[in-house]
């Protein structure tokens, strides 16, 4: 399947006018695995919808960091579409969690798709649900779950997300994304393990 016959699949749904005026007037590039996509500060230009692949979206205070949400095929960065129509820096940072195909829509065509097209604003209004509604699910997790719930969560829903299990993934990246230090997961993995809920095999970690 050719990008013009992949955009047509996974974004069906726009209609087959907006669709053209996408495929005429966007671009598609392939990204390796921990490209940095968008950081704080930066004024977004383009707006992605994933293709293939998985974009990690995040926010970072001094050396921590907080995942927000991940961008998976068919769906794109609410937070980028934001800042492009409010035209104000990001506020968050974008990486690939693998190798992702992506099309970058300009953002001086997307106030006109958005008022021409319903179904263009659907796609969009879909992901704030979406994306509430994860916020609302962290901030509960941040504030009634213990960190080794937390953690066993994250690690399902990784696996989930990824449709990979053994994930590979270092403690170390873990720490980062649950905003808590290496030295801590390592010590809730190793609980996990002992609940046989978990098996920790070389850089990698199976959900059991």
């Amino acid at each position: 399947m050719n990008v013009d016959e992949l955009i047509k699949t996974e974004l069906s749904f726009l209609g087959s006018s907006l669709l053209n005026d996408i495929l005429a007037s966007s671009t598609t590039m392939q990204f390796k695995k921990d490209t940095e996509l968008l950081r704080e500060g930066q004024f977004v230009k383009v707006i992605p919808i994933v293709l293939n692949g998985l974009i990690k979206v995040f926010s970072r205070y001094e050396d921590k960091e907080l995942l927000l949400y991940y961008i998976k095929p068919a769906e794109s960065c609410v937070m980028s579409f934001s800042a492009s129509l409010k035209n104000t820096p990001s506020q968050v940072f974008a990486i690939t969690e693998e190798d992702t195909t992506v099309l970058l829509l300009p953002v001086n065509k997307v106030d006109n798709w958005a008022k021409n097209f319903p179904n263009f604003n659907q796609l969009f209004f879909e992901q704030y649900n979406v994306r509430y509604n994860e916020l609302l699910k962290t901030i509960n997790h941040l504030l009634f779950d213990k960190l080794d719930v937390r953690l066993y969560t994250y690690l399902v829903e990784k696996k989930d997300i990824t449709q990979k299990n053994p994930i590979k993934i270092s403690h170390r990246q873990i720490a980062n994304e649950l905003g808590t230090a290496r030295e801590v997961i390592s010590r809730l993995i190793k609980k996990l393990e002992g609940e046989n809920k978990v098996k920790q095999l070389t850089n990698k970690i199976e959900i059991l």
